[in-house]
């Protein structure tokens, strides 16, 4: 943690400074000077950049830059100043626009210089300048600021002032459209490199996104310099950490760069996890490149993975990065090899060759030309636009590589996810999107939790975005609301308004975990996306993505999508006693693995899910409730699944939705905002609610692969393994393994979870021999638990009751004791995750119970002779939260009335 208090240290001492009402030139300097020794001094000398500069610092750059010229504040001026539509942005493009427009002058900054550096700001605050400056009597001002424009992409509506200049004759304007046209902006950067020498920086086995961006050190995300001190901080075969849990292996990347060559990330499986472009960020902050005029990012680099999750390869994609699946078997850390994109080859030193494989897609090669594929999406957009106002036609395939259509045949029938898809990109009823087929569909509801919503803003302000596209944005706190660090506390302040001043909708601390709020605004059959890798919708689907991606999704509704194929798990045969849900989400892996369709040795890797959409239906399936459901769908992130859809009978979505107005309009009540965002939504509701018709797969759907389950088979639970969610075992195969620590929480609970739990413990000895923790997933099940007397049980038995959120399950606050075992029935299990050395099992919640009384892992017997008391229809025990049934929230409920405004507008989005 030395690097936190370094960081607190300095941005003290720049606070102290900055209330001084009038400094010298020379004591700014100095000051700053203090902060980049301080960062210089990081890592045991290796060092990081200073952070970029804030609002008021730019602001007395700039108030000193007007006494007199400095050559080192003007490059602080144009370097350090983030672009886009962050604070500082808006304070350096307002004073760069008056000098721009002649409404003052300077000795250091010149009114040429002015419209030339409001030109590197990439968007935003600049653009209204710069297409006013396209009319300025002066020609050279306006062919100047023409210059600039023809290269900046994220223009927005400002693109329509051009276009309104260019039909009123201004040439300066022409010159622009005519540049977007033959896209300049795209042809006018270097082409991808026909070779591409690297060093190999080998990690063997699995390296998941806590590898890369660990959890503990989330709070330090948004700064990647710092953040990335963190990356494989954990030595492993082969990495040598600087110091062990703390610093990541810095002097052998070093060592390895004095080869002369750029690093490339090798692994044999890459980035699987959670969705967090913070891992993407540490890679390129050591491999990639320095960006121009963004200070603190760096895009490009390489990537080579035997398998490369799916979420990690698109935030790669989203970086500017060239990621390739191929085979790194031969590949060894130190090795010099060179990549031949577009022949499809990896060449050993001596040029032979290393191994041969095929690009994922015809365009990426143009993703990396155009930094990132969101600039190629948005600059394809900006060129096919301006042709349309030149009156040429809007393809682009003259100089852009286009998606290629699927290669395979139309199938005889769509699946419920190609349905869905193919709804939300404006097709007919009835039908679908091919596998394979690029598409942008529209993104109804997005998600952004805490330990990635700084980056999403930061992402969102760097896209210029003032203001929500997507119907519904909703942030949550809950990873960092128990145990909040300072900068948690900063984040839990602004935050908040950062949302809803662009329509978006914002929990509070303490309110609980994302998905367990999200799941209740979804509308049935559509389409969304999240910064967190478990966004996986119960109802309608989710394609979860890193913060750049999210950020997209929500400034522009839209958002890239590959269809990916589908894995249908049927389940059939009836439910077996003592059996639970989460039995049936572990058979899952269990039953691929023996079926050879998954395995869990990392070298040759085989996941029959690994980017494909898992498609889950059955007779016990369509009766659950959407709660339970939201346990089969939350899993298929373990799977590293692209995406997961639930076939529900309609009557349980018919009682969500009734439950869930009501609890959005007691959030209205409550303050909650923005208020006219959630009374859309609600009229969404109800509007579903007056016609509710699901869609359903085509018998004759094809998927890639059937999986069935025969639950008449399944007659005992079955566990994660340690250190592997895909790992499974019979409790028959681990029984009597001693367990010190048992967590009952995260989003794969619900409040008959913890009822059931209760039930269990009321009747236990005392003291019950493990360290129980227990979390609920919201603060409106921990009032439900409360009043019904369960905390009072838990607390009896010895519990350690957490505020309701992640608590344990992504390790970033209170922690399990190193080198533990532990029993959890939290998502993930991946190593030092819960705790350092820790070996975590995965089971449901009523298992976790008995394991807690015992203090080991149960014969079967044992088990079922604890369940004999548990029926799975009792709705005493499994009985949800259903708001419209509870008075205090249907009372407030009542209070609130939506507009006709937005019934409206909810009725023109369901039309559209």
């Amino acid at each position: 943690m030395l690097s936190a208090r370094l960081t607190q240290t300095c941005l003290r001492k720049v606070s102290r400074g900055l209330a001084t009402s009038r400094r010298s030139m020379s004591a700014f300097l100095a000051e700053y000077d203090v902060i980049v020794a301080e960062r210089s001094a990081l890592a045991g000398g290796f060092g990081i950049p200073p952070p970029p500069l804030d609002a008021a610092q730019i602001g007395q750059v700039i108030g000193e830059l007007k006494e007199g010229p400095n050559e080192k504040l003007e490059e602080l001026l144009i370097h350090r100043v983030p672009p886009g539509v962050d604070d500082a942005a808006y304070v350096k493009a307002t004073w760069l626009s008056a000098l721009a427009t002649g409404k003052e002058t300077n000795q250091s900054i010149s009114r040429i210089r002015a419209v030339e550096l409001l030109g590197t700001m990439q968007g935003g605050y600049n653009v209204a300048t710069l297409a006013e400056l396209l009319n300025d009597p002066d020609a050279a001002i306006a062919d100047l600021a023409a210059d600039q424009l023809c290269h900046t992409l994220l223009v927005f509506d400002s693109f329509y002032d051009v276009e309104t200049s260019a039909k009123g004759g201004s040439a300066a304007a022409q010159k622009v459209l005519e540049s977007w046209a033959a896209a300049e902006w795209y042809t006018s950067k270097p082409e991808v490199a026909q070779s591409m020498t690297a060093t190999v920086f080998k990690v063997t086995g699995e390296t998941n996104t806590d590898d890369l961006s660990p959890a503990q050190d989330a709070w330090s995300r948004p700064d990647i310099p710092l953040h990335s001190l963190a990356m494989l901080k954990n030595s492993r075969d082969g990495i040598f950490s600087d110091v062990d849990g703390e610093i990541g292996p810095l002097n052998q990347i070093e060592e390895l760069k004095l080869k002369g060559h750029p690093l490339a990330y090798v692994g044999d499986v890459v980035g699987t996890g959670s969705s967090r472009k913070s891992a993407t960020n540490s890679v390129l902050w050591h491999m990639g490149d320095d960006l121009p005029y963004v200070p603190n990012m760096r895009g490009g680099g390489l990537c080579l993975g035997s398998k490369i999750a799916p979420i990690f390869f698109n935030t790669m994609e989203d970086s500017g990065a060239l990621p390739i699946e191929v085979d790194v078997g031969e590949m060894e850390m130190g090795d010099v090899i060179t990549v031949k994109p577009f022949d499809g080859v990896v060449l050993r030193e001596d040029g032979s060759v290393l191994a041969e494989f095929k690009l994922k897609t015809n365009v990426i090669l143009d993703e990396v030309r155009a930094g990132g594929r969101i600039p190629l999406i948005i600059g394809r957009g900006i060129t096919s636009k301006a042709r349309v106002a030149l009156g040429q036609d809007e393809a682009v395939d003259d100089i852009f590589n286009m998606p290629l259509p699927p290669s395979g045949k139309k199938p005889g029938g769509f699946t419920l996810a190609q349905k869905m898809v193919g709804r939300a990109i404006g097709l007919k009823d009835g039908e679908g999107v091919l596998p394979e087929q690029y598409c942008e569909p529209k993104m109804t509801t997005v998600g952004s939790q805490d330990t990635t919503g700084p980056m999403t803003r930061d992402e969102l302000k760097s896209l210029a975005c003032l203001g929500f596209s997507a119907d519904l944005v909703m942030q949550s706190f809950c990873h960092t609301a128990a145990y909040p660090k300072p900068v948690d506390v900063v984040t839990h302040h602004t935050l908040p308004d950062f949302i809803m001043n662009r329509g978006g909708v914002s929990l509070r601390p303490g309110d609980g975990i994302i998905h367990s709020w999200l799941n209740r605004m979804l509308i049935p059959d559509t389409v969304g996306t999240g910064g967190d890798s478990h966004t996986r919708f119960p109802i309608g689907i989710s394609f979860p993505a890193g913060s750049g991606l999210v950020a997209f999704g929500a400034a522009t509704g839209t958002m890239p999508l590959d269809m990916p194929e589908s894995v249908l798990v049927r389940f059939v045969g009836e439910l077996q006693p003592g059996i639970t849900l989460r039995d049936l989400v572990q058979s899952i892996p269990w039953t691929a693995q023996k079926m050879g369709l998954l395995t869990t040795e990392k070298k040759g890797k085989i996941n029959i899910f690994s980017g494909r959409i898992l498609e889950i239906e059955g007779d016990v399936i369509s009766k659950l409730k959407c709660e339970q459901a939201f346990e089969l769908s939350d899993s298929s992130a373990e799977r590293s699944a692209a995406g997961c859809t639930i076939k529900l009978d309609k009557e349980p979505i018919i009682e969500y939705l009734n439950s869930n107005v009501v609890m959005l309009k007691w959030m209205i009540a409550e303050g909650y905002g923005d208020a006219r965002t959630l009374e859309r939504r609600i009229a969404r509701m109800e509007d579903w609610l007056a016609n509710p018709v699901l869609m359903e797969a085509d018998h004759n759907a094809e998927y890639c692969q059937v999986i069935e389950i025969n639950l008449d088979e399944l007659k005992e639970p079955v566990l994660a393994l340690p250190n592997d969610p895909d790992a499974s075992a019979l409790l028959s195969e681990v029984a009597g393994r001693k367990v010190d620590e048992v967590f009952i929480g995260s989003c794969m609970t619900n409040i008959g979870h913890f009822r059931a739990a209760g039930k269990l413990l009321q009747d236990a000895p005392k003291p019950i021999p493990t360290r129980l923790w227990i979390a609920p997933p919201t603060k409106m099940d921990e009032a439900q638990l409360t009043a019904e007397g369960y905390y009072s049980i838990f607390g009896t038995a010895g519990a350690r009751t957490e505020m309701p959120g992640c608590s344990l399950c992504m390790g970033n606050q209170a922690r399990v004791a190193p080198g533990c075992t532990t029993v959890s029935t939290s998502t993930r299990n991946f190593p030092n995750r819960l705790g350092q050395g820790a070996d975590v099992f995965l089971s449901s919640a009523e298992l976790a119970a008995v394991i807690s009384i015992e203090g080991e892992l149960p014969s079967v017997e044992t088990y079922m002779k604890y369940m004999e008391s548990m029926d799975p229809t009792d709705e005493s025990i499994y009985r949800y939260l259903n708001f419209d049934e509870l008075p205090d929230f249907v009372k407030s409920a009542d209070s609130v009335e939506i507009s006709d405004e937005m019934k409206k507008a909810a009725q023109e989005l369901d039309a559209a």
